[in-house]
Formats: C-alpha cells, sequence, structure tokens
C-alpha cells in the first residue's frame, strides 16, 4: 500500500502531535497515545489528511468536517472501550476510521445483554484487525449500542495511525 505508507510517513513527521492528560477514577493519568485534530477546511491540514478525507467521503457518501488523529507508538499505547459522544456528531453519518502502518486489533463490543446479544445471552464481541491502508465504516447507530478501542499488547508492534473522520454539528 504506497498510498497509505506515504500517508502515514508524512503524518508521522507533520502533524504537531499531543499527549494529553484525564481524570479517570478519580486521578489524573496520561492518554496512552498521541494526538491530533483538524478541521477539515483549515489552511494548515496536510495535504495526506485531504487525500484521506476525500476518499472516505467518495466510499461513504459523508460529508465530514472533522479529523482525530491517534498515534498509537507500540503496543502499550491504547484507548479504552468507549463509544463517541452523541452529541459531538451529527445523527445519521458514519465515522470512518483509516488505519495506517502497522496493524492493530480492535475490539467492538455490545454495551448490553439481548437484544443486542446471542441467543445466548453474552455479550457480543469481534475482534478486527485494522491493516495498513484499511477503512472501517461505523453507523450513528453503532455509537448507541456497541463499544471500540483499541487494547494494549504485550506482542511487538509498530506504530500506527488512526485517521478518524467525523461530520461533527457547527
Amino acid at each position: 500500500m504506497p498510498t497509505a505508507r506515504r500517508w502515514f510517513e508524512t503524518l508521522r513527521d507533520e502533524v504537531t502531535w499531543h499527549s494529553e492528560r484525564r481524570r479517570m477514577y478519580d486521578r489524573d493519568v496520561d492518554v496512552p497515545r498521541l494526538v491530533a485534530g483538524y478541521r477539515l477546511d483549515e489552511k494548515e491540514l496536510p495535504q495526506a489528511l485531504r487525500e484521506a478525507a476525500r476518499r472516505a467521503s467518495d466510499a461513504t457518501g459523508a460529508p465530514f468536517n472533522r479529523v482525530g488523529l491517534n498515534f498509537y507508538r507500540n503496543g502499550s499505547d491504547s484507548v479504552a472501550p468507549h463509544n463517541d459522544h452523541l452529541y459531538e456528531i451529527v445523527a445519521g453519518y458514519p465515522i470512518a476510521l483509516i488505519s495506517l502502518g502497522a496493524t492493530r486489533m480492535m475490539t467492538i463490543r455490545s454495551k448490553t445483554k439481548p437484544p443486542f446479544d446471542s441467543a445466548q445471552g453474552r455479550r457480543r464481541i469481534f475482534d478486527l484487525d485494522l491493516e495498513e491502508g484499511s477503512l472501517l465504516v461505523m453507523s450513528y447507530e453503532t455509537q448507541l449500542h456497541y463499544d471500540h478501542g483499541i487494547p494494549k499488547t504485550r506482542a511487538a508492534v509498530g506504530p500506527r495511525i488512526s485517521i478518524a473522520l467525523r461530520v461533527r454539528p457547527d
């Protein structure tokens, strides 16, 4: 995937990556990955993101206007299971995730037991390998019924960048 490799190298080197801290379990903790974000109409938007957003819009028909980036440096970097905040996205539009760099597993799990789970009454869990250049599209409704996350791994994995495209309210 020469295009995905070029996008990865460009974003790794040109994006101003930030570390964050969040309040969890009554204490402040480091977010275990680097992050960045852009409006898609910004002059400073890297060309690689313009290209990625255009391709994702062509594939989904969604008028994406924001992009969030996560840089997973190694297997210790992760994101806990979560869903997007519904007030931060426009109903009816999907979220598109483009994966660059090393393959990492994403876990998608149902939030509740039946009716969203199997007949046995167990939580549904899907593990997906997000390979370089892959596009994962999650509907708005997915955020209502499922959580998604990138778990830590002890396996030796290289760096990965996730491009998350969304339609956000103005």
